[in-house]
């Protein structure tokens, strides 16, 4: 299995990245991708991704595209050149917590769309109380690879991206029978070949997960337990969903792709 979005630069994960990574490998996560959401975490990012040999993205969130200027695409394309740097974001819109003035948002969302397009890397993208706004930008780019990363929406919205030829990835959201349910049954109409599970971690600690571990952190090692949760909702082995998820993201990130592990390659930090 493959956790496509864990944000290992948390600090709650400070004293324990390495702990979390062997976790995670034993409980059959063959790798992770390490979310970068500001400029300096996105360097932290590809730091941790070349000493454990796992992979990051390159971005800015929307809770922080305020902090933008004239300098970040700049130093966003440096940090992409690292060879781990398998994708550029975490980018897009969050109309619910508006951290960032809307405006602010939409411009830096766009830098990074044209960004990504013009390296020929795929989006990481994030969307929350933001469609329709979020599908026209989409639709007026038309970036050729994007995940629509930790998908909450509704029916509506979910066939809104799969027009656009987004993937989806899929978080233990999946498992709050709360605020989750109704992705048991959207999960149905996601094709097989555009499907991804990610824990976001250490947020989302899936709301079923028995026991529930020490101050609700989430970790990589609980992506079996999304990956039941999928499995059951689909009728289908889990097995199955494994490698078909597995198999799409190393076709999503070129995984399968030779990457350097030397320090030569890293950016300069901030």
């Amino acid at each position: 299995m493959i956790d496509i979005g864990a944000n290992l630069t948390h600090a709650s994960f400070r004293d324990d990245v390495a702990e979390v990574v062997a976790r995670a490998r034993q409980a059959g996560v063959e790798s992770i991708i390490i979310t970068g959401t500001t400029v300096g975490d996105s360097l932290h990012a590809s730091m941790l991704a070349d000493e454990h040999g796992l992979y990051a993205t390159a971005g800015v969130h929307p809770h922080h595209a305020r902090e933008c200027d004239a300098h970040t695409i700049d130093r966003l394309k440096e940090a992409a050149r690292h060879a781990r740097v398998v994708a550029i974001g975490e980018c897009g819109l969050d109309f619910n917590r508006n951290y960032s003035p809307h405006p602010d948002q939409e411009k830096w969302f766009v830098a990074q769309l044209e960004l990504g397009m013009a390296l020929g890397k795929p989006l990481f993208l994030h969307s929350r109380d933001a469609h329709p706004r979020f599908s026209e930008i989409l639709r007026t780019f038309r970036p050729e690879k994007a995940v629509a990363h930790c998908f909450t929406g509704e029916k509506d919205e979910l066939h809104a991206y799969l027009e656009l030829g987004l993937y989806i990835g899929i978080t233990g959201w999946i498992c709050d029978e709360r605020r989750g349910t109704h992705l048991l049954k959207l999960v149905r109409d996601i094709p097989r070949e555009r499907l991804l599970l990610e824990t976001d971690s250490p947020y989302l600690v899936p709301r079923d997960l028995k026991p529930q571990p020490k101050a609700r952190r989430n970790e990589p090692a609980f992506l079996p337990h999304i990956l039941r949760a999928v499995a059951r909702a689909l009728g289908r082995p889990e097995e199955e969903i494994a490698a078909e998820t597995t198999r799409n993201a190393k076709r999503f990130f070129d995984l399968d792709e030779p990457r350097a592990s030397a320090s030569a390659q890293r950016p300069l930090a901030a």
